[in-house]
Order: C-alpha cells, then structure tokens, then sequence
C-alpha cells in the first residue's frame, strides 16, 4: 500500500521540531562541540531528506511545490555519505535559516491538501 503524501509532510514537520528542541538555546560553538546534538540533528536532516525523496517520486507535482526540495535532498546525500566532511557552520547556517520556511511550506501544502 503506497503511503499518503501527508505523511511524508508530518516526516518533515517532526524532523524539523526535533531538530529546532536540539539546538534551541545553544550557540554554534555548542553545536560544534556536542557530538551527540550534532548526531541527533544530522539523523533528522537525513529523515527530512528522506521524506522528500519519497514525495518525490510518489507525489512529483507536490514536492515541485517545496522550492529547496532538491537541494534538501542534495544535503541529505552529502550528510550520509561524506560525514567525515561534514562543514558544521554550514549545517548550522540550514538550520538558522532553512528550517522554519520548509516548516511552514509543509504547513501549507497540508492546509491545501485538507481542504474540500
């Protein structure tokens, strides 16, 4: 049975709210020192990553709607499967200024999707 699109959006949504209680009230220098915080968001941004590229397939039109999309997917390769460069100013810089647009995006596309 193929999943809902909205869940995948739920994914994103959940991610995004664990990876903002993680760092919420640390500073970067925090971030860059605490493997465990760094760990737990990485595994969120590779969940959102993941989210995305299953819309993708199951529901193109509706993940064209969530404009970083591929770059987000992109994030995701790059985080999984070259961890050991991980640049962590630059995830911190996603974090800072990516995450609550994409949170409200799928806000949205779930408001449309639920109504009549």
């Amino acid at each position: 049975m193929k999943r809902d699109p909205r869940a995948y959006l739920l994914d994103i949504q959940e991610a995004v709210e664990a990876i903002q209680s993680a760092v919420a009230g640390i500073t970067l220098e925090q971030y860059g020192q605490s493997r465990l915080i760094r760990s737990s968001v990485e595994r969120e941004f590779i969940i959102i990553g993941e989210a995305l590229a299953h819309l993708s397939r199951r529901d193109p039109d509706l993940s064209a709607r969530i404009e970083e999309a591929p770059r987000i997917i992109s994030f995701r390769n790059k985080l999984t499967h070259e961890y050991v460069t991980i640049n962590h100013q630059l995830v911190w810089g996603v974090i800072q200024q990516y995450l609550q647009p994409l949170y409200t995006t799928c806000q949205q596309l779930l408001q449309q999707l639920e109504a009549p």
